[in-house]
C-alpha cells in the first residue's frame, strides 16, 4: 500500500479536493433526513404548537374571526408562559378545533391528552373551523413545508453535483496513475534479459499488464475514498445519532457486535476468494496465450479433444473460484440487511412507544430510522470494499513482481563513445545460462578465444548443443559471459551502451517474427527515420520486392500476427531487408537460409554477398554449402574451437569439418 500511494504525489491536490468533496458529500447526506424531521415536528405538526393574540402587523399574524393570533412557540418546546391566553388547535375526529381562552397549563395538558378528555374541551369551548379558517390559521405551516421541500430539493441537487464532480476527479486520476503503471510496466519489460522470457510464460505478462494494472485502477478510483467516505458517513451517523437521543441511538447500536461478526468473517472469506480468483485468471490467460500462437501444432497432431479437456478444466476451476466469490456475498449481504431490518424494528419499536409517551417527537423518530436504514449500507460497503482492496492489493503485488525483476544486463552508467567498425574479438570466454543442482555454472562455452576483423566473413558450425548460437547472443549481449571478455574494435562490450551495440548489429535468424500490420512497418519497424525509399531500397536489395509488388496493396499489404497469410521463404526475404534497412555494421545470419528453399536461396544468394560488402559476417548453418565462401570457419564441438581455417584447409585437416562435409556429400 505504501508503494502504491507513492503514484498519488503527482496528483496529491486532486485527492485533497476530491476528500474535501466528500466531506461536504456527507454532510449533505446527513442533513436531508433532518430538514423532512424539522418539517414534521414544526410545520406538519405545527398544529401543537399554542397561538396568543397580537397586532394585525405582528410577526407572523393570522386573522382569526374578529383577533389576529400568532405561533408562541414551536411544537417541540414546551410554552414561555409570557402571556395569560392562549388559542389552541386541537384535530378530533379528522376535524380541526380551535380551543380558546386557554391557560398554560391547558395547552400543555391537550398535548398528551386522551380522545375523552379532548371531546370535553370540544364540547366545552371550542370552534370547528372551517377549511378556509384552517387555512388562515395554517398559512406559515404551508409556506414553510414549501420551504423544506425546496430546501431537501437544493440538498440532492448539491449531492448530485458534488458526487458527479468527485467521481469525475477521481476517475480521470485514476485513469493517469494505471496510465502510467502501465507504460512502466511495458517499459520494464523491455528492458528485462532474453534469460526472464525463457522462463515466464507470455500469459502471465499480459495479465500483468492488462487485467492486474485494471484491478489497481478500481483501488485509485473508488476503493481509496469511498473507505474514507464510508468510515466517516458511519462515525457521523453515529455521533449525530447520539447528539439527537442518545437513548434511541443506544438501541440503534445493539445490533452492532453482530456485524463487527459477520464483517471479519466476510474479510476473512473474501480474502482468499479473491487471491484464488486472480490466480486462476492468471493460469487461464497463460494457457490460452501458449495453445493459441501453437494451435497449428495441436491441429497437426490432432490434439483438439485433449487440449479442449485441459482448457475445460481450468475454465472449471476459475468458475469455482469465481462461484466462491459470488456465494460469499450472497451470503453477506443478505445476513446484513436482516441486521439492518432487525435494528430498524427495535428503533420503530421504542421509537412508537416514545412518541406515544410524550418524550420524544415523531419528526425525531423520522431522522432516526432514515438513519438506522442507511447507518448499517456504508457497513456493509465497507467491508465489501475491504475485500476489493485485497484484490486489488494482490494485483499490485504481482505487478511489483514484475517491476521488481532486476534485469541480468544493466547499462554502464558512463558508457564509452564508440564507433563500431567491426572488429570482434573473444578472450578466454565462459558462459552458462545456469547451474547444476550442486551450484555449479553449466558451461555452454569453454574458454572459447578467436578474432574476427572488420569486413571478415567468419562461419560457426559444430554439432547441435555446441555453443554456435550462444556465441551470438554474447556478441550482441543478450546475455552476460561468467568469465573472460568479449571486446568490439578493442572496447569490452559491457562498456559500450546496450543500444549503440545492438544498433550497429543486424541479426536475422532462423524463426522470423512478423508483426501486425503492413509490409512496410515490418521492415522499418515503424522507425521513422527509416524513409519509404529506403524500405524499397532494402526490399529490392534482397529480392523481396518482386514478390511484394505482386501484393495488392505492395507495401502497405496488410499483415496478420506472425505472418501467417506469407511464406517462409517470403518471412524470411522480409527479415533480409528488415536487417539491411537498419544499415549495421556487424552483420549476423543464424540458420539464415534455413527455411529457404532451394530455388529461393539461389535468388538472395547474390543479395546476401551485396548485404555482406564492407561488413563483419557472422554465419551460423548447418549446411556446410552456404558457407563455403567465408574467410574464415571456426568449428566447434562441446563448447570449444576444434579446428579453424578456410573451406579449404579444413578439409586438408581431415577432421571433424571433413566428416561433416562427407556426411552431407553423402546424404546429397
Amino acid at each position: 500500500m505504501k508503494r502504491l500511494l507513492t503514484y498519488l504525489k503527482p496528483h496529491k491536490w486532486v485527492m485533497t479536493t476530491a476528500t474535501l468533496l466528500v466531506l461536504f458529500i456527507i454532510v449533505v447526506e446527513l442533513y436531508r433526513p433532518i430538514i423532512i424531521g424539522d418539517a414534521i415536528d414544526d410545520y406538519i405538526n405545527g398544529y401543537y404548537s399554542p397561538y396568543t393574540v397580537t397586532t394585525e402587523d405582528g410577526t407572523g399574524a393570522v386573522a382569526y374571526k374578529d383577533i389576529y393570533l400568532t405561533r408562541e412557540t414551536s411544537a417541540t418546546s414546551d410554552i414561555s408562559g409570557d402571556a395569560d391566553i392562549y388559542y389552541q388547535l386541537v384535530l378530533y375526529n379528522d376535524n380541526y378545533y380551535m380551543a380558546e381562552n386557554l391557560s398554560a397549563e391547558e395547552c400543555e395538558s391537550l398535548k398528551d391528552a386522551t380522545s375523552d378528555v379532548i371531546s370535553q374541551y370540544i364540547k366545552n369551548d371550542a370552534h370547528a373551523l372551517s377549511h378556509d379558517e384552517l387555512r388562515e390559521l395554517r398559512h406559515y405551516d404551508f409556506i414553510g413545508i414549501l420551504y423544506a421541500a425546496g430546501l431537501y430539493l437544493l440538498m440532492l441537487l448539491l449531492g448530485f453535483v458534488l458526487n458527479a464532480v468527485d467521481t469525475w476527479m477521481l476517475q480521470k486520476m485514476g485513469q493517469k496513475i494505471i496510465y502510467r503503471m502501465r507504460e512502466e510496466v511495458f517499459s520494464h519489460i523491455h528492458s528485462l534479459s532474453l534469460n526472464f522470457f525463457n522462463i515466464t510464460p507470455v500469459g502471465k505478462l499480459v495479465t500483468r499488464v492488462s487485467n492486474d494494472t485494471e484491478a489497481v485502477n478500481e483501488l485509485f478510483t473508488t476503493i481509496l475514498v469511498k473507505l474514507f467516505k464510508n468510515i466517516v458517513k458511519i462515525i457521523g451517523y453515529a455521533v449525530v445519532m447520539i447528539s439527537i437521543d442518545a437513548r434511541m441511538a443506544g438501541i440503534s447500536f445493539l445490533l452492532l457486535p453482530v456485524v463487527a461478526v459477520l464483517t471479519f468473517l466476510f474479510r476473512f472469506l473474501s480474502r482468499k476468494a479473491y487471491q484464488i480468483t486472480r490466480t486462476k485468471i492468471t493460469e487461464l490467460n497463460t494457457f490460452l496465450s501458449e495453445h493459441i500462437s501453437g494451435m497449428k501444432l495441436i491441429q497437426i497432431f490432432a490434439r483438439e479433444e485433449e487440449k479442449y479437456q485441459e482448457f475445460e478444466k481450468k475454465s472449471g476451476e476459475l468458475f469455482a473460484a469465481n462461484w466462491r466469490e459470488v456465494m460469499t456475498f450472497a451470503i453477506f449481504r443478505p445476513a446484513i440487511y436482516f441486521v439492518s431490518v432487525l435494528a430498524m424494528i427495535l428503533v420503530i419499536g421504542t421509537g412508537s412507544a416514545s412518541v406515544l409517551s410524550g418524550t420524544l417527537s415523531l419528526g425525531t423518530l423520522f431522522i432516526f430510522i432514515t438513519y438506522i436504514s442507511s447507518f448499517f449500507e456504508p457497513i456493509q460497503e465497507l467491508a465489501e470494499q475491504f475485500g476489493t482492496l485485497q484484490s486489488s492489493l494482490a494485483s499490485a503485488e504481482k505487478i511489483f513482481s514484475i517491476l521488481d525483476e532486476k534485469p541480468e544486463i544493466v547499462n554502464p552508467s558512463h558508457p564509452l563513445d564508440v564507433t563500431i567498425r567491426g572488429r570482434i574479438e573473444f578472450k578466454n570466454v565462459w558462459f552458462a545460462y545456469d547451474k547444476t543442482a550442486d551450484g555449479e555454472y553449466n558451461y555452454i562455452l569453454k574458454d572459447v578465444s578467436f578474432v574476427i576483423e572488420p569486413g571478415e566473413k567468419v562461419a560457426f558450425v559444430g554439432a547441435t548443443g555446441a555453443g554456435k548460437s550462444s556465441i551470438l547472443n554474447l556478441i550482441g549481449r543478450y546475455f552476460d559471459i561468467q568469465k573472460g571478455e568479449i571486446l568490439i574494435d578493442g572496447v569490452n562490450i559491457k562498456d559500450i551502451d546496450t543500444d549503440v551495440l545492438r544498433g550497429a548489429i543486424g541479426q536475422v535468424q532462423q524463426d522470423v517474427f512478423i508483426f501486425t500490420g503492413d509490409i512496410k512497418s515490418n521492415i522499418s519497424l515503424s522507425n521513422e527515420n527509416i524513409s519509404l525509399e529506403e524500405i524499397k531500397r532494402a526490399a529490392k536489395i534482397v529480392n523481396a520486392d518482386s514478390f511484394i509488388q505482386k501484393m495488392p496493396g505492395g507495401y502497405d499489404e496488410p499483415v496478420t500476427e506472425r505472418g501467417s497469410t506469407l511464406s517462409a521463404g517470403q518471412r524470411q526475404l522480409l527479415s533480409f531487408a528488415r536487417t539491411l534497412a537498419y544499415n549495421p555494421s556487424i552483420l549476423v545470419l543464424d540458420e539464415a537460409t534455413a527455411n529457404i528453399d532451394t530455388e529461393t536461396e539461389s535468388i538472395i544468394t547474390e543479395a546476401l554477398e551485396k548485404l555482406m560488402e564492407g561488413r563483419t559476417t557472422i554465419m551460423v548453418a548447418h549446411r556446410l554449402s552456404t558457407i563455403q565462401h567465408a574467410d574464415k570457419i571456426i568449428v566447434m564441438h562441446h563448447g570449444q574451437i576444434e579446428e579453424s581455417g578456410t573451406h579449404q584447409e579444413l578439409l586438408g585437416q581431415d577432421g571433424i569439418y571433413r566428416k561433416l562435409y562427407d556426411l552431407q556429400l553423402v546424404e546429397a
